[in-house]
């Protein structure tokens, strides 16, 4: 069974207002892993999905030519693995721990429970679809219409909006690089490491290592 603030922090960002009666919560697995462990790998058929409960995950597919390439880094307390667990599908790619790390486990007996006796868990789950959707579908819309900062503004609200954390100060907290960034907004590192300083400059944004604040 999770501990009870890494669940919580998961229902508040994703799940608001939901209530997971504690035997349900007691089929939701807690699991660590060391660096470099793999939860799943490109082509397999997850048999859970998950939550970052902490450190982070690091999502990435190899192409034809055997290139890596970084999709996501993900932090707590963001789902991952979700489209393909639920459509029975195999995963489009694999993920990783980078540093030691905790995942929540949403195996199938979970899902099912959650999915048929918690109110409101179904619906959540499927305006979680829904902003993912829309926030890539801006995305595409923004790589083949808007200019470099447009295009830079469209990921970084998408990001705030995934997995953004309020800090009771004014600003939000969004765990994020600037690999991240690039490959949200369709644009190179060095355009993106540009638009961040201008953006701090301005004291639109502050940066740190492997996240940053905006301004709420």
């Amino acid at each position: 069974m999770p501990e009870a603030p890494a669940l919580q922090q998961l229902l508040d960002a994703h799940f608001p207002g939901v209530v997971v009666p504690a035997d349900i919560a007691a089929t939701i697995a807690r699991r660590r892993l060391v660096d470099g462990r793999s939860l799943f790998v490109q082509g397999q058929r997850p048999a859970a999905f998950y939550a970052v409960a902490a450190g982070e995950i690091e999502t990435r597919f190899t192409g034809a030519d055997g290139a890596v390439s970084v999709i996501e880094n993900v932090g707590p307390p963001q789902l991952f693995g979700l489209a393909a667990f639920a459509a029975g599908q195999p995963a489009e790619y694999e993920a990783v721990a980078r540093g030691a790390s905790e995942v929540l486990v949403f195996g199938r007996e979970a899902y099912a429970r959650l999915m048929d006796e918690v109110p409101g868990f179904a619906r959540a789950l499927l305006a979680e679809f829904a902003r993912r959707y829309d926030g890539t579908l801006r995305l595409l819309q923004a790589a083949r219409h808007q200019d470099a900062a447009e295009r830079f503004a469209l990921a970084l609200d998408q990001l705030a909006r995934e997995r953004g954390r309020r800090d009771g100060t004014g600003w939000v907290e969004v765990t994020a690089t600037q690999t991240e960034l690039a490959r949200l907004a369709h644009l190179s590192r060095q355009t993106v490491n540009e638009l961040l300083r201008a953006a701090q400059a301005g004291g639109r944004l502050r940066l740190g290592r492997g996240r940053l604040w905006l301004r709420g």
